[in-house]
């Protein structure tokens, strides 16, 4: 059982890295722009939200697959395909999780207000200055919490992580899948071990939310 556990591990751990290079900047861009493609392209990255697993995780398989331009790139640069392979496995999930860690950093930087930044002008502060000393320190809960909840998405994957890595062991067979499969195997001993451990840590994440949402709106109020 601790082949699974490592690889979700993993996969959570590169996907919220990655989701938050990419994120922070996009939610940033939304929450301070005028522009006629704001609310297209936060429907885009909401799409996730609603959309099914499977039919996401399908849509997926065909883009990345050897046949695609960008499938056949991955090739030539990787040397194999994308689907069923961890690094397949990473692209579907940092999709997949893109809004939970998009909209709470945006609600973070929308929070913030004005006044912070204004500031900051007066005192000749470039725009780059006002992001990394003056945004991202008041944001702080909001990033933390679109962390959260980019790992804890990561971690209960299964619809998206099936279709796109299959069940290949210590490769793609992820903590949801071998729930699955210890349960259609009739191992339930192994099945509730590896639920209860996610009940846990379900738990856990909540609890840390609350936290987090709490010192957000303290932010919120002291903007």
């Amino acid at each position: 059982m601790l082949d699974p556990i490592l690889l979700t591990i993993k996969l959570a751990g590169l996907t919220t890295l990655i989701l938050l290079l990419i994120g922070t900047p996009l939610a940033w861009w939304l929450a301070r722009t005028h522009s006629v493609f704001k609310e297209p392209i936060g429907a885009i990255v909401a799409l996730p939200l609603v959309l099914p697993p499977t039919v996401l995780g399908f849509y997926l398989l065909i883009a990345l697959g050897p046949q695609s331009p960008l499938g056949q790139w991955a090739v030539s640069v990787f040397g194999q395909a994308l689907p069923f392979s961890f690094a397949g496995l990473v692209v579907g999930s940092v999709v997949y999780s893109l809004p939970f860690v998009v909209q709470p950093v945006r609600n973070a930087f929308e929070a913030i207000g004005n006044k912070p930044l204004e500031a900051a002008a007066t005192l000749r502060a470039g725009p780059l200055d006002a992001f990394f000393n003056v945004a991202l320190p008041l944001a702080r809960p909001g990033l933390m919490t679109g962390a959260v909840l980019g790992f804890a998405h990561t971690v209960g994957e299964f619809g998206v992580v099936l279709m796109i890595g299959g069940n290949i062991p210590s490769e793609t067979k992820v903590l949801s899948i071998a729930i699955y499969d210890h349960v259609e195997n009739l191992e339930w001993t192994q099945a509730h071990i590896l639920s209860a451990g996610m009940l846990g840590f379900s738990f856990v994440v909540i609890l840390v939310m609350m936290v987090l949402e709490k010192r957000l709106r303290a932010v919120r109020r002291g903007a």
